[in-house]
């Protein structure tokens, strides 16, 4: 059984979860004829003060980004 792992920001609503998860099972079998019914679509919600670039968390990158804005 394939089973597709997707880390993703936290912050997505569950319709736009559910989409993605449709959509990357789809593209699966298509490409590979898999049957949709054996591919496993796991999605992992980071808080964007748990990843990072640089050394620096999405967390503080936004906290900037709001304050170079005002």
């Amino acid at each position: 059984m394939p089973f597709i792992n997707v880390k993703q920001l936290a912050g997505r609503s569950e319709e736009q979860t559910a989409e993605i998860v449709r959509a990357l099972t789809e593209a699966y079998a298509g490409v590979t004829g898999v049957d949709p019914e054996k591919i496993w679509v796991a999605v992992e919600e980071i808080p964007a003060t748990h990843w990072s670039i640089a050394g620096e968390t999405f967390a503080e990158k936004k906290a900037k980004a709001a304050a170079d804005a005002q």
